[in-house]
């Protein structure tokens, strides 16, 4: 997927729960069947041509969690953010996958796919971009709209490279791939994430000031043509101080 021309600002923001956490993705079960994630969580598609990744919530394994369902498919699920780096730096989220894929790699654009990702768009002051970058954003907003991130950061899940990678996208280098799973060791069930937003984009963007503005998740398998199926759940900052407030797993 083309991360260059992504994400889209929508009106809303995170909520605070208790003094430390600022919540943007706890989800509440529907009653009955399945149901698309509420406001302000939107669909978003780039290709009218390719087919979108499917969404709902679900209780999955004692969690109540958002699916993401990928069949030769790209779609994203996105929220605005308006959190406050400085004072909730501390990102916390679960997620899990059914199974790596195959054939992707992120080195490639025809391999830009991956099981599970979570990404954030960012601004960043015009001082701090140079005469080209901005030169290549104009026309990227000519083309997909004003709302093209400066800046985005996205934590994958990957199946090949070793934890700890980090490098530009296959389409840009505006956005930075950083991969915090990698193959089959911990699939088919769900863990915990904590990371640092702040510190993670300083080193991706080296002396940028950022302003987090949104937050998406999906299951990318447009360009592979292969099948995912990923979870997110209980998505929300704290604090460096605070620890991140999961609920137990009910079963």
């Amino acid at each position: 997927m083309r991360i260059g021309m992504l994400l889209v600002l929508l009106a809303g923001g995170g909520y605070a729960h208790a003094s430390t956490s600022v919540d943007v993705g706890r989800f509440q079960l529907p009653q009955g069947a399945p149901l698309p994630a509420p406001a302000p969580w939107q669909l978003i598609r780039f290709d009218q041509q390719v087919a979108p990744t499917q969404f709902q919530l679900r209780n999955w394994d004692g969690v109540a969690a958002l699916e993401a369902t990928a069949n030769s498919s790209m779609a994203l699920l996105a929220r605005p953010l308006t959190v406050n780096l400085e004072q909730t730096p501390m990102l916390c989220w679960r997620w899990r996958i059914d199974a790596p894929l195959l054939a992707a790699d992120m080195t490639t654009k025809a391999g830009d796919d991956y099981a599970a990702r979570l990404y954030l768009a960012f601004s960043l002051p015009s001082s701090q971009l140079s005469l080209a970058t901005r030169a290549g954003l104009a026309l990227a907003r000519s083309l997909y709209g004003e709302q093209v991130p400066d800046a985005a950061l996205n934590y994958v899940w990957d199946n090949r490279y070793p934890v700890g990678t980090l490098r530009p996208n296959a389409y840009t280098e505006r956005a930075q791939m950083w991969v915090l799973r990698s193959g089959a060791a911990d699939v088919g069930g769900w863990v915990s994430e904590r990371r640092d937003v702040l510190a993670d984009a300083q080193r991706a963007f080296p002396g940028a000031p950022v302003q987090v503005r949104l937050l998406a998740v999906t299951a990318d398998t447009d360009n592979t043509g292969e099948q995912a199926r990923a979870g997110f759940a209980e998505v929300h900052f704290v604090s460096r101080s605070a620890p991140c407030v999961f609920s137990p797993v009910l079963r």
